[in-house]
């Protein structure tokens, strides 16, 4: 064992379950979350156990801001102190369309679970952090899962956009605030991924990729955005914080 535990939000399928896979093929030991302890996240649960690695189920909803040092203490009594925190848990739109057409719900939701959720997540996770002695050998880190929408407008999902901003944000200050510590933080920016939520549209997503949209003309996997999390959350990139990796095969690279 390496001594590594990781909570990963959201991780009952797509990019948190891929981030999950490839952390226990690290040797991290893996806390799983989903907001229910439903088939899908005990499928995971399987999913990452033929890895090797001690695996439990986490679930909680995010967005409960007081059911944050509760779940904590039980991953921490199931499989040691934790190093990781890789918060991917989110939520796109209730409904496409005009940012006139935007409802309070649908901003709300976004702010709470994508913006909101993780920045007390991290807080509440690096309290424990300082609150006791670390292994000075142990790599910790906090990775956020953000989005290309952070810095880049799609029209027809602007509260989503808004929120991933905020949580764009947030990774910039909790570097500034936990590189005194020791602890590192990134903002993984994933651009055009085949996950559940691009379903509807990734035919879409695909055309335009082979079209030149992407500097590589093909939308992203769910485990590429995986082995990006797992060398940032095993100090791949020594001597590195507060960096926001832009996952999205050069979309955002300016061109004439």
């Amino acid at each position: 064992m390496s001594g590594q535990v990781a909570l990963i939000t959201g991780s009952s399928r797509g990019i948190g379950l891929a981030a999950a896979v490839a952390l226990a093929r690290e040797g991290f030991a893996i806390a799983l979350n989903g907001p229910f302890d439903d088939d899908e996240l005990q499928a995971a649960v399987r999913t990452v156990q033929a890895e090797g690695v001690a695996v439990v189920a986490a679930p909680f909803d995010v967005a409960d801001l007081d059911a944050h040092d509760a779940a904590l203490d039980r991953v921490e009594a199931a499989l040691g102190p934790l190093t990781t925190l890789v918060n991917n848990a989110g939520v796109g739109v209730m409904q496409r369309g005009d940012p006139l057409d935007v409802t309070e719900d649908s901003y709300d939701r976004c702010l709470a679970i994508n913006a909101k959720a993780p920045f007390f997540l991290t807080a509440a996770f690096a309290r424990r952090l300082l609150a006791r002695d670390r292994d000075p050998a142990l790599f910790h880190a906090v990775v956020n899962v953000t989005s290309s929408n952070a810095v880049a407008v799609a029209e027809p999902r602007a509260e989503y956009c808004v929120s991933k901003a905020a949580a764009a944000m947030s990774s910039k200050v909790w570097a500034v605030r936990l590189g005194r510590e020791n602890i590192a933080v990134y903002d993984v920016q994933p651009g055009l991924i085949a996950t559940e939520m691009t379903a509807p549209v990734i035919a879409q997503y695909e055309a335009r990729a082979q079209a030149g949209l992407t500097l590589f003309p093909r939308v992203g996997q769910p485990g590429d955005m995986g082995g990006i999390i797992a060398a940032l959350a095993s100090g791949k990139l020594p001597y590195t914080t507060g960096q926001a990796i832009s996952a999205d095969a050069g979309m955002l690279v300016p061109r004439f």
